[in-house]
Formats: C-alpha cells, structure tokens, sequence
C-alpha cells in the first residue's frame, strides 16, 4: 500500500481533530456528554484538508457528575428523548475504528490529537478509555497538537472563535460548544495554518536557490 503525502509532513503521524463537550472539567469525575472527529489528508498540491468526520452524542457514564454550569454554556440536555446518544463505549469504538482505517490508509504510524487546548480533551478521551476497557488506542499518549498556540503565533489570537475569524474563516456563535460545528472550525484554523506556513517555507526556499 503506497503513504499518503502527509506521513512525511508530520513524522509519521496523522492529525485528527477532536472535540468533547462534557458536563464540566474533571476528566475522572464529569460525563461526557459529545464527541466529534474529523480526520486530514494531503492533496497532490502539499495542502492538508479535512477528510472524513463523525459525530456521537453519548449518555452519560453511570455515576457520572454533572454540573449545570457546564450544561448551560452548551445547552445540551443529557437526557432528552430526541438526543440519539449512544454508550461511551460505542462512542469512543466508533472513533478508534475510522482513525485506525485512516492511520491505515495513509502510511502512518499513529495518529495525534489535535485540538484548541487539546489537553482538555485528550484527558477526557483517554479517561473513557480507562473507564470502559478499551485496547488499542490509536492516539500517541500524550503529544498534541495545539491550535490556541498556532492561533497565538499566526494572529496574535488564542480564542477559538477569533482565530477562526483572524484566519478569515465563518464563525456562527449560535453554533458554537456543539462538538462537531467546533471540531470542524478547529480543522479548518489548523489547515489554514499549516497550509500558509508552507506555501511561506515553499517561497522562501524558492527565492534562496534564486
């Protein structure tokens, strides 16, 4: 099977964004409540771009806690009828089977969670992990990539919503802190960022050997 392009970009790992929305701060103790993942690749030009997604909305673990203060800035209602949610289990199976195809597919060794202080959600991630049992993650364990400190270098702007608007990009604050809508835009801030330090890499090396 031949690598994609973006194996030599990123060492040999490939980039997926990731989103949660939980029910407050503490990966051990608080549910999680939304999930969402876009995975990137390479075209021919030496652009990354977003590639495949997924979107799970998940029912809290049994003894989770919830806080309604975080409840109230993403104006889920964790038990509504309507939600579809499904186990985190089911959730988190459903996540590591398209990245495991992707890191598959591309040629790639792993695949790295990139996020806006990804952190937050690599903790909550790996604690459903624990929590449930499940081998074979496809992650690295602890390295991330960062778009609040991309945003910080490439615009001078570390909140999510104002690096997508500095990089010239949509931002609806009605659909913001829902995990896909999130996930998405985090994507589009991280390729745009990658892909102008490139073609700025590309033109420096050009105007050298000139």
């Amino acid at each position: 099977m031949s690598k994609s392009a973006i194996t030599q970009r990123f060492r040999g790992f490939l980039p997926v964004v990731v989103d949660v929305e939980t029910g407050g701060f503490n990966h051990q103790t608080d549910a999680l409540l939304e999930l969402a993942a876009v995975t990137l690749d390479m075209d021919d030009g030496g652009d990354i771009h977003l590639k495949e997604s997924i979107h799970c909305h998940v029912h809290p673990f049994e003894g989770a806690n919830i806080e309604q203060a975080s409840l109230d800035v993403t104006g889920i209602d964790p038990y509504h009828p309507f939600r579809n949610a499904i186990h985190e289990n089911d959730a988190i199976e459903k996540l590591f089977t398209m990245v495991r195809k992707e890191v598959k597919n591309s040629g790639c060794s792993r695949a790295i969670l990139v996020g806006h202080n990804p952190a937050f959600d690599l903790n909550f991630l790996r604690a459903a992990v624990a929590r449930n049992n499940i081998k074979r993650n496809p992650f690295h364990d602890f390295g991330t990539f960062d778009t609040a400190t991309l945003g910080g270098l490439a615009y001078g702007q570390t909140v999510l919503a104002r690096a997508v608007q500095a990089a010239g990009l949509s931002w609806d604050e009605s659909q913001a802190h829902g995990a896909l809508y999130d996930t998405e835009r985090t994507a589009e801030l991280f390729c745009t960022i990658i892909n102008r330090w490139d073609t700025l890499s590309r033109s420096f090396e050009d105007f050298s050997l000139a």
